[in-house]
């Protein structure tokens, strides 16, 4: 009786409510505790979370968070004029191109990374654009508008370089596509330069937290966007538009130079001030010991303006560094805490592996050896010395021991090298088998300061001497005057291309400074190999310079012989991904020239 009586309850209820609704609006979720697109975005905060999404995917990319194939093309630049793969790593060789193709799965995770950072820049205007948004002020609401905008620009800017034209996706999309359109490389350009003239003026000029876009970033990124949309233009044949580009990118450079901020650094600075760096031959920790310390062997390797560019603590513009313009923040104490993100992941990826290939000699994970280095990739024979030969390294501190160190004491008790200094004949093996000669070769070679350190501070959180835990620049103003100065040159005007180049040599207390009839192509390249190693993406810089400029220096510098091989295609852009072109059904997409 009861059961009956309360089914005859329930029935007359829902017979209520369903006939007191307008067709199926009770079907309608109105959720109130969990997120959805009509819900997420009441005030400010919340929509900058969108934004702090695009940071955090930026500091993953440029810090190397993971260690997927796709990172050691993109952020290592396998397989340009200056990284290759060791033996031990051939399964990552990307300059064979019997094996290279649209399919390869790093042409597709590195397409899709920039298309889900474009998604996350249009949430965030989205967001910013909704009814009822509580904003502290119209200038901070403008702000966060600017930060997605140069998303979007950045994003739009490395598909260009790296793929040519490209789709453009202005919105969120809020149900499946599949009539995508390309426009050309120079649309493609030109789009990403429109979302940041747009609103170049909401840019502060400084901000106090490390990790936020700031005028010079955006003014350094259109100087960028520039320079490449005038040699697309120039190989569309359309000569006139493309100078008019180069002056447009010396304009912008000039902004950001000349903006009374940022600066090179040139005189000593930061936590290290007239310090050093200092290490051990020790191949383990109960060996470093006072007496154990270079300096006690007679070898004493002095610190440099360049070298406390890239110490803990040094490196963001608030830590007053003026020539930082836009930093990736890493911090250790945010990794005890969970964060484990902040890190840079670079001395396990670009240290060397000495103790496989000097064993009995140089051994161990310590700091003399660059940390727990695996050698993902390598520096070839043009980035480690051509570079610097003769008059070009004369000088140079960016050649010095502090900042790319070549001297190695002995760390194994009982070999005849032990604290002593090894010539680098033991370090190649010479004389030695070709297996031997190879493995050494690419497994050791002089480490950079950008990517080992003589200080871990990681070790009494059970650290491993694999990562480090500072900022690290993703624009600094050095580049800012290459960019200019190879605009200079792009325009015919050498004599001040010289100048900017002349500027970061200066700095560099490189003793040859060049003169206008240095100025080429290839020159710019070299500067930038010597200012930008281990810093800028080699393969965007190579492919947005067209032509056959990175077939030419890859078929000259790669270690391996397989550029030089029948199989290397001629080609300015990498190929659209298969799966990309597959999935566009509705519209065909014609594949990249050469794929």
């Amino acid at each position: 009786m009861k059961n009956s009586i309360f089914r005859t309850i329930c029935a007359v209820a829902l017979t209520v409510f369903v006939s007191g609704c307008k067709d199926n609006e009770f079907l309608d979720e109105h959720p109130k505790y969990f997120y959805t697109i009509d819900n997420v975005f009441s005030n400010q905060d919340q929509v900058d979370q969108a934004l702090v999404n695009c940071y955090n995917k930026i500091r993953y990319l440029h810090s190397m968070g993971g260690e997927g194939r796709e990172m050691f093309v993109f952020r290592c630049q396998n397989g340009t004029d200056m990284y290759d793969v060791s033996p031990i790593r051939k399964n990552y060789q990307f300059n064979d191109y019997s094996n290279l193709n649209p399919e390869r799965p790093e042409y597709k995770y590195i397409f899709g990374f920039w298309y889900r950072m474009i998604s996350y820049a249009n949430l965030a205007l989205y967001g910013a654009n909704l009814d009822g948004i509580e904003w502290d002020s119209e200038a901070s609401r403008r702000y966060i508008i600017a930060q997605a905008h140069f998303f979007r620009a950045w994003a739009y800017k490395n598909l260009g370089e790296c793929f040519g034209g490209v789709f453009i996706v202005p919105d969120l999309c809020f149900e499946p596509k599949f009539d995508f359109e390309r426009v050309s490389r120079s649309e493609t350009y030109s789009y990403a330069i429109s979302e940041l003239e747009c609103c170049i003026d909401d840019f502060p000029e400084t901000h106090p937290e490390k990790i936020r876009i700031v005028k010079g970033a955006a003014l350094h990124t259109l100087a960028a966007l520039y320079l490449d949309l005038g040699i697309a233009l120039e190989e569309e044949g359309r000569a006139s538009e493309a100078k008019d580009a180069w002056e447009k990118s010396v304009k912008y450079a000039s902004d950001v130079i000349g903006d009374g901020i940022h600066s090179l650094m040139t005189q000593r600075f930061g936590t290290r001030f007239a310090d050093g760096p200092h290490f051990y031959y020790a191949s383990n920790s109960r060996d470093k010991t006072e007496e154990h310390r270079y300096e006690k062997a007679g070898v004493t390797i002095e610190g440099n303006v360049y070298w406390d560019m890239f110490q803990r603590g040094n490196v963001a513009f608030q830590d007053g560094n003026k020539e930082a313009l836009w930093v990736i923040h890493c911090d250790l104490d945010a990794y005890v805490e969970q964060d484990k993100g902040s890190r840079l992941n670079y001395s396990r990826s670009f240290s060397p592996t000495a103790r496989d290939a000097v064993p009995g000699i140089l051994e161990g994970l310590m700091e003399d050896v660059g940390g727990r280095g695996v050698t993902w990739v390598f520096p070839t024979e043009y980035a480690r010395s051509l570079i610097y030969e003769g008059k070009w390294g004369e000088g140079d501190i960016r050649n010095s021991d502090a900042v790319f160190r070549k001297t190695f004491l002995g760390n194994v008790k009982g070999n005849s090298y032990y604290g002593k200094l090894i010539p680098w004949s033991v370090l190649y093996r010479l004389g030695q088998s070709e297996s031997s000669r190879i493995n050494a070769y690419t497994q050791m070679f002089p480490i950079s300061c950008k990517v080992a350190s003589d200080v871990y501070p990681d070790d009494d959180f059970g650290g491993n001497k694999s990562y480090l835990y500072r900022d690290d620049y993703v624009i600094r103003l050095a580049e800012t005057y290459l960019i200019r100065a190879e605009a200079y040159m792009r325009v015919g005007d050498n004599a001040n291309a010289a100048k900017d180049i002349n500027v970061v040599r200066s700095r560099a207390q490189c003793k040859y400074l060049v003169s206008e009839a240095d100025i080429n192509l290839d020159l710019i390249l070299d500067e930038r190999a010597r200012e930008l190693i281990y810093e800028e993406y080699r393969w965007n810089t190579l492919l947005r310079m067209g032509g056959t400029v990175a077939v030419d220096r890859i078929r000259q510098y790669a270690y391996w012989d397989y550029p030089r091989s029948g199989s290397m295609k001629n080609f300015s852009v990498w190929p659209i991904p298969q799966s990309v072109i597959d999935t566009n059904k509705d519209v065909k997409i014609d594949q990249n020239e050469g794929w």
